[in-house]
C-alpha cells in the first residue's frame, strides 16, 4: 500500500470491495480472535493510507451495528499492545455508528437483565469507554477524542451529558501535570477531544462554555510546557474557542482576485480588466465595513495574543498551527482589527527575533495572503520583509540557522502568486523575480532551492509577468536544482544572460556567499564570479572588485578568504576575455586597483600562520597563480620575491597546520610555484633566469633531505610542478638526489614522473637535461626497484603508497618514450611487465587493481603501441579488449584469480605471478584466499597429466621458497606438498625454521618443536593424516600409535613429553632424536627446552 501515499485518491475504485471483503471476516463467529484482529489490522493499513476522514465514511453505521461494536469493543484489552489496531478501528466504526438518527434511549429496551441486574444505557457505555481511551498512550487516544465529537454533538446526548464531559475534561486539564508520561497523556486526551467538539459542535451549543474553556487553558499555561504536542493542542484549541467566540461570518472585505484559470494567464499576461481591480478600492471597503461592524469579545485579544506567542514556538508544527488559526480568526475579524493582527504578523520580522519568529510570520502571512486577508495595501510593507527571508541566514556557531525561514518565504511567494492579480504585484515583480532565481540558484539547501524553482514555476505560471520565465524554468527544473555545483557554474551563467538578473546576482553573491560560514560555498561563489564577469566585465571591474579588495584585509577571517579567491577568478576572467584581442588586464583595472592586488600579501602577512593560515595561505597562493596566469605587469618588481618566500614557506610549514588543510595549502602552492616560474623567471622563451634556477633547485633539493616528513614532501611536489626550462640541465641532480630517496615517500615517486615527463624524451641527448639512452635504464631500475617496497608500521602496509605511485610513473614514463623512441624500452620492459603481474596478484585489492589496471593499459595501448611485451599473443588471448561498460573487476577476487593464475603457463611470467599469488593464497582475507586458492587449484588440475609443465611449476615454487627463506610474507603462503618435490621442500622447511620463533610459520610447516602450541597442533594434524591415509605405517600398530597421540598431553612436562615422543619413534621405525649439545668456553652443555 506505500505505493499509493503519494495518490491515495487512486484507492477510491477499490475501498468499498476491500472493506467488505475484511468486515466479512470479522463479523462471521467462525472467525478467531487472530483472524479477526488480523483484518482489523488491514483495515487500519488502508485507512492510514487513504485517510481516516475518507475511510470512516464508508464504515456500516446501520441501527443494527451498534450494539455489535459497542460489545466487541468493550471485550478488547486497551492494555494489549499487539491489538492496538482493532481498537482503533472500532473506535471509528462506533463514531460512524453515532451517527444514526434515533435517539439512544430507543436502543437500550429494558435496562433489566434476565438476572435481575440493571444494565447500563447505550449512551453512558460509549461515553465510558471514549474517558477510558481518551487516557490511553497509543492511537486510540486519537480515534477516541473523534468519537467523543461524534457522540457528544448528538442532539439527545448534549442535553444530558455534555456539561459532564466538559467538567471532567477541565479538571484533568487542571489537576494533571504534564511532568511525568501519565500526565501528559491525560492532558492530550482531553485537549484532542476539547478541540474537536469546538470544532465541529454547532457555535449556539458551546458560546456558553467558551470562555470557561479559555480561562482554563490561560491558568494552565501550556505554552511553558516542554512537550510539543501539547503546546500544540493549546494553540489549536485556544483557535477554536475564538472561532467559536466570533460570528460565523465570511468577511467581506477580503481580497478577492476573482478568475484564476492557469490558461486565461497564460494566453493573456498583460491584460488586466477593470473588474478584476480590487473592490477594497473602490469605496467598498467603507461598505464591508459597516456590514462587518459589531462588537467582538474580548476574549478575542487574549486568543490572538496566545497565537502570536504561538508563532514564535521552537516547534515547526506549533508555528503551523498557530499560523493557520491566525487566518482563520483573522477572517472572521472587522478589517481594522485584522490589519492590526497583520501589524503584529510583521512584527516578528525583526532582526530582534530568533529565526522562529521569522519562520512563524512568513507562514501567516501565507496563510492571510492565501485567504484574501492580506490586502494589497499592505504589499509595500510586506513583500520587503520576504526578500529578507528569503536571503535569512543566520550564522550559529560552526553552522547557521535560516533554512526553515528560507523555505517558508518560498511558500509566501507561492501564496501570493496565486492569491493576487498581476496587476497587484506588477510593481514588485523584478524584486520577486531576481530573489526567487537567487534562491533557486545559490541557496546552500537543496530544499530550499526546489522550493524557489516551484514559487517561480507558480508566479510564471499564475502571473505571467516575470521577466523570461518560461526559459529560466526549462533550465532550472526540480531535478536540475539538485546539483549545487551545477547550479554555480552551469544555471547561473544561463540566468545572467537576461540583463534583468544579472547584477542581482553579482550582488549576491559578493554580499551573501564571499563571506559564507561553508568554505564549499565561498568558493562555488567564487567560480560564479569567474563565470558571470563576461556578462558584465566593467561592472566587475569598476564597482565589484573594489568592494572585495576592502573586504580582502576586513577582520572577517572568512570574508578574506572569500574575497581573496573572488579577486583571483575576477583577474583571470578578465585577462581571458582580453586576450583574443590581446588587450591587457590592466586596461580593465584602475591604477589603485592593481597597486592593492599586488600587495594583499603583505596586508594580510599576520594571518599566515595558526588557524588563519589554513584559509589565507591557499587563497593568497591562489591569487599569486591567476595574476601570473593574467601576466600581471610585475616583471622585476621586488613583490615577486615576497610571493616567493610565501610559497616556499607554505611548501616548508605544512607539519604547523591540521591535516585537514595540508592537501589544499601543498596543492595551490604548487600550482603557484609553477605559474611564477611560467610569467616572471624566463630571460626570453623557454630560457630560464640562471641565479633563480640555482636557486630554486638547489633549494628544494636539499630539502627532500629535511627531518620534516612533510617538508620533505612539499618540496617534492615543488621540484615536480617546475617547468621545463627551470630542469634543463639540473635532471641528472635531481635523477641523483631521487635514486637514494626514492623508497622514502610516494611523493618521491611522484616527482619522478613529472620531471621526466618534463624534460621530454631525446635518444642522443644529454642526461643532464632528457631522458636518454644514457639514463633510462637508470631509471626504471630506480622505479622498479620501489615494486619491493613492503615497509609495515602501525598504519599497516604503507609501502603499497610507494608500490602504486612507482606503477603510475613506470606507465607514464613508458608512454612517454614509446612516443620518441621505442627501442629505449628493449631491456626494461618484460621486468616492467612481469613486477606489474605479481602485484595483479597480491592480496591488497587496491593494489591488485591498480597494478592489473595498468597492466591492461600498457597491453592494449594502441597510440602508442608499447613493444616488447613478453608473449603478447597469448595475453591478448587471456585478456581481450572488452567494453568500457563491461571492464575486468580487479577488486573481485572472484573475478581477478581466474585470469591471473593463466599466466602461470607463460614462462616469463611465472615466477612473478606465483610470487604475487603466494602472498593471496597466505593471505588473512576469507575472500582472497578462497578464490586464489581455488584459481591455483584448478590451474594444477589443468596441468596434472603435463609432466613437464609440473615440473617447472614445482621448480619455479622451489626457487621461490630458496629466494625467500628468511621472508615470512612468502613463508607463510607456501603450504604446498605434492608430486616428486617433497624432499626438497621438507629440506627447505628445516633450513626456514632454523632459530624461528613465529608461531604462524612453524604451525605451517607442521614439524615438532618445542612450543607447546606447536606440539600440540602438530599432534592433531599427524592424528588426522593417519585418519586420512591408513597404509602408511604397519596396521599391527596402528591403534597403538592413534592412541598414544590422541591421549597424550603435549603440552605438559617436557621429561614426560619426550617419553611419549620416544615410544612414537620406536613404534614407527623412526630414529629418536637426540638432545643437541653446544659448546660455551670448552664445555658441552644440553639445549634447554628441545625435544
Amino acid at each position: 500500500m506505500d505505493k499509493y501515499q503519494e495518490q491515495p485518491h487512486l484507492l477510491d475504485p477499490h475501498l468499498e470491495w476491500m472493506l467488505n471483503m475484511l468486515l466479512e471476516q470479522i463479523r462471521s463467529e467462525q472467525s478467531p480472535p487472530p483472524l479477526v484482529h488480523l483484518a482489523f489490522k488491514f483495515l487500519y493499513v488502508i485507512s492510514k493510507v487513504r485517510g481516516h476522514k475518507i475511510f470512516m465514511q464508508l464504515l456500516p453505521h446501520e441501527v443494527s451495528d451498534v450494539h455489535p461494536v459497542l460489545d466487541l469493543l468493550s471485550r478488547q484489552n486497551p492494555k494489549d499492545h499487539q491489538t492496538w489496531e482493532t481498537r482503533y478501528m472500532l473506535l471509528l466504526w462506533l463514531s460512524m455508528t453515532c451517527l444514526i438518527p434515533f435517539d439512544l434511549s430507543r436502543l437500550d429496551g429494558h435496562l433489566t437483565s434476565e438476572s435481575g441486574q440493571a444494565r447500563e444505557p447505550i449512551m453512558d457505555r460509549i461515553l465510558a469507554i471514549a474517558k477510558s481511551y481518551l487516557t490511553v498512550c497509543d492511537s486510540s487516544r486519537d480515534a477516541a477524542s473523534i468519537l467523543v465529537s461524534k457522540f457528544l454533538t448528538r442532539l439527545d446526548v448534549k442535553q444530558k451529558r455534555l456539561g459532564d464531559f466538559l467538567d471532567w475534561s477541565l479538571t484533568i486539564m487542571s489537576q494533571t501535570h504534564d511532568l511525568t508520561m501519565e500526565g501528559t497523556v491525560m492532558l492530550d486526551g482531553a485537549l484532542q477531544s476539547l478541540a474537536q467538539l469546538f470544532k465541529h459542535g454547532k457555535r449556539d451549543d458551546f458560546l456558553l462554555y467558551a470562555p470557561t474553556v479559555l480561562q482554563c487553558l490561560d491558568k494552565r499555561r501550556l505554552a511553558e510546557s516542554n512537550q510539543t504536542v501539547l503546546r500544540k493542542l493549546g494553540i489549536k484549541l485556544v483557535q477554536r474557542l475564538g472561532l467559536t467566540l466570533l460570528k460565523p461570518r465570511l468577511a467581506k472585505w477580503r481580497y478577492q482576485r476573482g478568475s484564476r484559470s492557469l490558461a486565461a494567464n497564460l494566453s493573456q499576461p498583460t491584460k488586466v480588466t477593470e473588474q478584476a481591480q480590487s473592490k477594497v478600492e473602490n469605496g467598498d471597503l467603507e461598505q464591508a465595513t459597516q456590514e462587518e461592524d459589531y462588537d467582538i469579545p474580548e476574549e478575542i485579544e487574549n486568543v490572538i495574543e496566545q497565537l502570536l506567542v504561538g508563532l514564535k514556538d521552537k516547534e515547526t508544527i506549533v508555528r503551523w498551527s498557530a499560523a493557520k488559526g491566525i487566518g482563520r480568526v483573522t477572517g472572521r475579524l472587522p478589517v481594522e482589527l485584522a490589519d492590526e493582527v497583520v501589524a503584529s504578523v510583521l512584527e516578528c520580522f525583526s532582526f530582534q527575533e530568533t529565526d522562529n519568529a521569522w519562520h512563524g510570520g512568513c507562514l501567516a502571512l501565507a496563510e492571510l495572503g492565501r485567504r484574501g486577508l492580506l490586502l494589497p495595501s499592505r504589499l509595500p510593507d510586506v513583500v520587503p520583509l520576504i526578500l529578507k527571508a528569503l536571503m535569512y541566514d543566520e550564522k550559529r556557531g560552526a553552522c547557521s540557522v535560516g533554512t526553515n525561514v528560507r523555505d517558508s518565504a518560498c511558500y509566501v511567494c507561492w501564496a501570493f502568486a496565486r492569491a493576487y492579480d498581476p496587476v497587484e504585484l506588477k510593481p514588485f515583480v523584478t524584486q520577486i523575480a531576481s530573489a526567487l532565481v537567487i534562491t533557486t540558484v545559490f541557496d546552500r539547501n537543496v530544499n530550499c532551492r526546489r522550493a524557489a524553482s516551484a514559487a517561480f514555476q507558480e508566479n510564471v505560471g499564475r502571473q505571467g509577468t516575470f521577466p523570461h520565465g518560461i526559459d529560466i524554468l526549462t533550465l532550472a527544473d526540480y531535478y536540475a536544482v539538485g546539483n549545487l555545483s551545477n547550479c554555480y557554474q552551469m544555471i547561473s551563467v544561463y540566468i545572467a544572460s537576461f540583463p534583468e538578473y544579472t547584477k542581482p546576482m553579482i550582488d549576491h553573491l559578493v554580499a551573501m556567499k564571499i563571506n559564507h560560514w561553508d568554505k564549499s560555498i565561498r568558493e562555488l561563489a567564487t567560480k560564479a564570479l569567474h563565470s558571470l564577469t563576461p556578462q558584465a566585465p566593467e561592472y566587475m571591474a569598476n564597482i565589484v572588485l573594489p568592494q572585495l579588495l576592502t573586504m580582502a584585509t576586513n577582520m572577517d577571517l572568512h570574508g578574506r578568504h572569500g574575497a581573496i579567491l573572488a579577486c583571483a577568478e575576477i583577474i583571470y576572467a578578465l585577462y581571458k576575455l582580453g586576450s583574443p584581442t590581446d588587450r591587457p588586464v590592466t586596461d580593465f583595472l584602475s591604477a589603485g586597483s592593481v597597486e592593492e592586488l599586488k600587495c594583499i600579501h603583505q596586508k594580510v602577512s599576520l594571518c599566515h600562520l595558526g588557524f588563519g593560515g589554513e584559509l589565507m595561505r591557499p587563497s593568497v597562493c591562489a591569487l599569486i597563480e591567476k595574476m601570473s596566469l593574467s601576466r600581471m605587469p610585475f616583471h622585476k618588481d621586488p613583490i615577486i620575491v615576497g610571493w616567493q618566500w610565501l610559497i616556499d614557506d607554505s611548501l616548508k610549514s605544512l607539519h604547523l597546520f591540521s591535516s585537514g588543510a595540508r592537501q589544499g595549502i601543498k596543492e595551490s602552492a604548487v600550482s603557484a610555484l609553477s605559474a611564477l616560474c611560467q610569467e616572471y623567471y624566463q630571460v626570453k622563451p623557454d630560457v630560464a633566469d640562471p641565479d633563480m634556477q640555482e636557486q630554486l633547485v638547489t633549494q628544494y633539493i636539499a630539502g627532500l633531505r629535511s627531518p620534516e616528513v612533510l617538508t620533505r614532501c612539499g618540496c617534492a611536489l615543488a621540484l615536480g610542478s617546475l617547468p621545463r626550462f627551470m630542469i634543463r640541465s639540473k635532471l641528472q641532480q635531481v635523477l641523483n638526489t631521487h635514486m637514494s630517496l626514492r623508497c622514502l615517500n610516494p611523493h618521491f615517486i611522484t616527482l619522478s614522473r613529472r620531471v621526466y615527463a618534463t624534460a621530454g624524451v631525446s635518444t642522443q641527448g644529454s642526461p643532464d637535461s632528457f631522458l636518454c639512452l644514457n639514463n633510462v635504464t637508470k631509471v626504471y631500475g630506480a622505479l622498479l626497484d620501489c615494486m619491493n617496497d613492503y615497509t609495515t608500521d602501525s598504519r599497516g602496509d604503507v609501502g603499497s603508497w610507494v608500490r602504486e605511485a612507482a606503477m603510475t610513473s613506470l606507465m607514464d614514463v613508458t608512454f612517454l618514450v614509446v612516443a620518441s623512441d621505442p627501442e629505449l624500452l628493449t631491456p626494461d620492459c618484460e621486468r616492467m611487465m612481469c613486477c606489474l603481474a605479481q602485484q595483479a596478484a597480491e592480496k591488497i585489492d587496491r593494489c591488485r587493481a591498480h597494478a592489473g589496471t595498468i597492466f591492461l593499459d600498457l597491453l592494449h595501448s594502441k597510440n602508442p603501441v608499447v613493444p616488447h611485451i613478453p608473449h603478447r599473443e597469448e595475453l591478448l588471448a587471456i585478456f581481450p579488449v572488452r567494453s568500457v561498460l563491461l571492464p575486468l573487476n580487479w577488486k573481485a577476487p572472484s573475478e581477478a584469480f581466474p585470469h591471473i593464475t593463466q599466466l602461470l603457463r607463460l614462462p616469463r611470467y611465472q615466477y612473478h605471478t606465483l610470487l604475487g599469488l603466494t602472498v593471496s593464497v597466505g593471505g588473512l582475507t576469507a575472500s582472497t584466499v578462497c578464490f586464489s586458492s581455488q584459481s591455483l587449484f584448478d590451474y594444477l588440475k589443468g596441468i596434472q597429466q603435463d609432466r613437464h609443465m609440473l615440473e617447472q611449476f614445482s621448480a619455479t615454487l622451489l626457487q621461490i621458497f630458496r629466494d625467500h627463506l628468511s621472508n615470512d610474507r612468502y613463508l607463510h603462503g607456501n603450504r604446498f606438498s605434492f608430486h616428486m618435490f617433497c624432499i626438497d621442500i621438507l629440506a627447505l622447511c628445516k633450513e626456514g625454521i632454523k632459530r624461528s620463533k613465529d608461531v604462524e610459520k612453524l604451525r605451517s610447516i607442521y614439524i615438532f618443536f618445542r612450543f607447546l602450541q606447536i606440539r600440540k597442533t602438530t599432534a592433531s594434524q599427524v592424528y588426522e593424516m593417519l585418519l586420512m591415509y591408513d597404509d602408511v605405517i604397519d596396521p599391527a600398530v596402528m591403534d597403538e600409535v592413534m592412541t598414544e597421540l590422541s591421549d597424550t598431553n603435549w603440552e605438559g612436562d617436557l621429561t614426560m613429553v619426550r617419553s611419549h615422543r620416544n615410544q612414537l619413534c620406536d613404534l614407527l621405525g623412526v630414529q629418536r632424536p637426540t638432545v643437541v649439545a653446544k659448546v660455551t668456553d670448552g664445555q658441552s652443555s644440553a639445549k634447554s627446552g628441545q625435544l
